[in-house]
């Protein structure tokens, strides 16, 4: 009964962020939404129903289609930079990677609430908004999610209207874009749209180029009064160069070497191409009821081969080389079914959420060392030079490398996930709300080690219980309270490893607490302030960037967003988070900032003309876990954007990305890979409507 009970409890919080419209038991489901103002109400995702932040007792931040374009975000990690509570990692340099809440994931990432958890760089060409959510959510999402996650809603077909619009784009360093949105009805109950995009890659490293090409129609069918069918088809091409930084000395990045790339133009690379198919079935069963069917089915084929530094000795300008090559092939089968019901009972309403989720994936991996012809070994020595001459060792001897001699591992996974969740919010008065939930997540794993002949499997049944209250002494104030947890299976975030002594041992636990405020000053600008208090066991890599440790880690901190219109001129996003972390062995952890700042505001001068101007500190933070010497040096960095209305359809927007021309290192993966941040850059765009 107790695990019943726990069961329960969370996945009654699991609904805590999507089902907090009021619903009556007269009244039809309504889903009303406001971008930036809730959680999206896309159906394909746990979050079945609009809710207004003010309701939601866990930090969050949005940012709509409209802010990406007008601060000329490119890629994920520009709109980390201005989101209190977390911070970019390199991710070797081919991938997507978030710190959140000094947590480093690279796969708590999803598209419409659906995991997307290969490792790469995601595109936003089709995006409606994104949701970055910190704290476990184990109740919404399943395994992972210890420190938050990232979700993109992806645009939809719309019935019954017909627009369209393009983005061109193109900066000083050479990089070009372009984007289409086009969406049209084609019948009185069926609409299509289709977005497309072709990026072409440069910046200001040697030897960095890339292109990203990307297809996706979605259709949208109203088979009845009641009943939607939603379909979406992605294609993603992408090749680009891998820059795994500089290295350090005397404890710090040698400024001296931040023009000089370690690896080659041929043979540090990256490749991903993916199809993905989606449809979501949304019926209204009743006034107060409704059925939400996903099913996703994806392939992947990501590849990634690379040099990178992994010693360096300053007195005689000697560098180390490694770098290993990285094929896997991933194929991902997804269904999801949900009941959303209102149920009013003696003077208590409560919206119940009763859902499951079948996950089936099949991973195959691949790794080659490095292998020097001189050493015989992975590794080998070289005087650094611009660009690097890996002909001749630092001994004046000549060498070859090759990435077929030396195979590391050859795995293939078989993964099925199966998950039972509830949760309820009980709208005990206008004034207090109770949330209270739980999922059961069934995780089965079997891991065939090819390369030794032996195979591994792991069963896991973990609860993951989710519990909050929410006072709302006022309409437009709300303080919260929370309890969470998730969990991370011992075959680590990709899937591709589990010894027998990590079979052996079970997944590891993130508990976390928060207290906040959620305050709407005006109807246009709010407030979100929270302190959390976490607890967890993670797995991280160790120097080399492939080994791994096992690391308990305790983090605290506040985290501060003001974000929304001032007045009719004024914008202001402001960000503020402070965080303190410890290691197991009572150290230093790494990826945890002192603290980070952020600030982005706009300024419309006229019915045409508007400015912004955007500010990000980022305080000095550890390479490594208890290694307080070795650190990123503290850095501010300062952009600006100008934006012009030719007409009503045609925009012309100037951003200007670290106008003073400030050296920094946002990140590092390691010891010796720290990534060298972008020199003065200005871009001149135009989105035109139609």
């Amino acid at each position: 009964m107790i695990q019943i009970f726990k069961a329960f409890n969370k996945v009654l919080i699991a609904a805590a962020l999507v089902l907090t419209v009021n619903l009556h038991a007269d009244e039809p489901v309504e889903e009303i939404v406001v971008k930036g103002k809730v959680l999206y109400s896309d159906q394909v995702k746990a979050l079945k129903t609009p809710t207004a932040i003010i309701d939601v007792p866990q930090s969050l931040s949005i940012v709509t289609d409209e802010e990406i374009r007008k601060q000329g975000i490119r890629e994920i990690g520009d709109i980390i930079r201005y989101t209190p509570g977390v911070n970019t990692s390199q991710g070797e340099g081919h991938r997507d990677a978030v710190v959140f809440r000094g947590v480093r994931s690279t796969a708590d990432f999803y598209q419409d609430g659906v995991r997307d958890d290969v490792q790469y760089y995601r595109s936003l060409y089709n995006i409606d908004q994104v949701e970055v959510l910190r704290g476990p959510n184990a109740l919404l999402f399943g395994r992972g999610g210890t420190g938050g996650i990232l979700n993109r809603v992806i645009k939809k077909a719309q019935i019954g209207e017909q627009f369209g619009s393009f983005d061109i784009g193109a900066d000083d360093f050479g990089a070009f874009d372009f984007a289409a949105d086009y969406n049209t009805a084609t019948g009185d109950n069926t609409a299509i749209r289709l977005n497309i995009h072709s990026d072409t890659l440069e910046n200001h490293r040697d030897f960095f180029d890339g292109d990203r090409v990307g297809f996706n129609p979605t259709v949208r069918i109203q088979m009845s009064d009641r009943t939607t069918l939603d379909l979406s088809y992605e294609y993603a091409d992408h090749e680009r160069f891998i820059d795994r930084g500089i290295p350090t000395a005397n404890g710090q990045p040698v400024e001296a070497l931040k023009d000089v790339v370690f690896g080659t133009s041929d043979l540090n690379l990256t490749t991903l191409e993916a199809d993905i198919f989606r449809g979501t079935l949304t019926s209204d069963l009743t006034d107060t009821s409704k059925a939400i069917f996903t099913l996703t089915s994806s392939e992947f084929e990501k590849m990634y081969k690379n040099l990178y530094a992994s010693g360096y000795d300053l007195t005689t300008n000697v560098v180390t080389l490694d770098g290993y090559y990285d094929p896997t092939e991933r194929e991902n089968l997804i269904f999801s079914a949900n009941l959303v019901n209102e149920l009013q009972i003696g003077g208590a309403t409560h919206t119940l959420l009763i859902g499951a989720e079948v996950v089936d994936t099949d991973n195959k991996n691949v790794r080659f060392d490095t292998y020097w012809s001189t050493t015989g070994k992975d590794k080998e020595s070289f005087n650094v030079s611009r660009p690097l001459n890996i002909a001749t060792n630092s001994a004046g001897v000549a060498t070859m490398v090759d990435y077929t001699t030396k195979l590391k591992s050859s795995t293939t996974s078989d993964i099925e996930v199966t998950s039972f969740y509830i949760q309820d919010q009980i709208d005990l008065s206008d004034n207090l709300v109770i949330l209270l939930g739980g999922r059961l997540d069934q995780f089965d794993i079997t891991v065939n080690d090819v390369k030794a002949g032996s195979a591994q499997s792991r069963d896991d049944d973990e609860f993951s219980p989710r519990a909050g209250i929410i006072f709302k002494p006022q309409e437009n104030v709300s303080l919260y309270l929370s309890y969470s947890e998730s969990f991370l299976p011992r075959s680590g975030e990709q899937y591709k490893k589990l010894t027998a002594s990590s079979a052996a041992l079970d997944p590891d636990v993130y508990e976390s607490s928060e207290i906040g405020i959620n305050w709407d000053i005006t109807p246009d600008l709010s407030l979100r302030a929270s302190y959390f208090d976490s607890e967890q066991t993670i797995a991280t890599r160790d120097e080399s960037g492939e080994g791994a440790e096992i690391v308990g880690l305790q983090v605290d901190g506040i985290e501060l967003e003001i974000k929304g219109q001032v007045s009719d001129q004024l914008y202001i996003s402001f960000g503020y988070s402070d965080m303190d972390g410890e290691t197991s062995s009572g150290g230093e952890p790494r990826e945890i900032p002192e603290n980070t700042m952020s600030l982005w505001t706009t300024y419309q001068v006229n019915n045409k003309f508007g400015y912004g101007l955007g500010v990000t500190r980022q305080g000095e933070s550890n390479i490594s876990n208890n290694k307080p010497g070795l650190i990123l040096p503290d850095y501010t960095r300062v952009d600006f954007a100008a934006f012009y209305d030719v007409s009503e359809d045609l925009t012309i927007r100037l951003n200007v990305e670290n106008i003073t021309d400030e050296v920094y290192f946002p990140h590092s993966h390691s010891t010796h890979q720290a990534s060298v941040g972008e020199e003065v850059n200005a871009r001149l765009s135009i989105t035109r409507r139609f």
